[in-house]
């Protein structure tokens, strides 16, 4: 077996075994909202990723590369999985958080050190795509405007109501059962 991380021996020489980590301060409730929030992120930002795929892949032949369509899907597609990885990084820590097993608390925390700044990268080039093709989208929108009612696809948005109620209610679990 070979020698234990700092980060492990860390976590091995906590004196009490705490419901999450040290920076919740014992606050159960903040663990719970932290863990609700980022997997239902995580989850949410998956899903989004999904449909700007499928999205993508069903209008290739339709859609060209310079099409404001096409940009506004990339720059949200790299928005949605900067948070998959943020949202899924930090969950994975709370979720993986256990003082009696240091290895794998460490390995859950690593993980999301690694995945942070592959996060934090797809996050600027979204925000690069939207710097640079805003000026264009803007003005291809303003010489045929068209009203958006809103409210008629309030359906679409109950599967991720859905997920976000059972993300709520599995982090209070998790919490409450540690």
């Amino acid at each position: 077996m070979s020698d234990p991380t700092i980060a492990e021996r860390a976590f091995a020489n906590m004196v009490t075994a705490t419901r999450a980590p040290p920076s919740f301060d014992g606050q159960g409730w903040l663990v719970a909202l932290n863990l609700f929030a980022m997997t239902a992120g995580f989850c949410l930002t998956v899903m989004l990723a999904g449909k700007i795929v499928r999205d993508m892949r069903r209008n290739r032949y339709r859609d060209k590369l310079r099409e404001p369509v096409t940009i506004l899907r990339l720059t949200v597609l790299a928005f949605a999985f900067a948070g998959v990885l943020r949202f899924g990084g930090e969950a994975a820590a709370l979720w993986g958080w256990n003082p009696a097993d240091p290895s794998a608390t460490a390995a859950a925390t690593l993980a999301k050190r690694l995945l942070d700044p592959f996060a934090a990268g797809l996050a600027w080039l979204g925000f690069g795509l939207f710097v640079l093709a805003e000026r264009g989208i803007i003005d291809q929108l303003r010489k045929q405007p068209f009203p958006i009612n809103m409210w008629a696809s309030l359906e679409q948005l109950k599967r991720p109501a859905i997920v976000v109620a059972l993300c709520f209610v599995a982090a209070v679990g998790v919490v409450s059962t540690r």
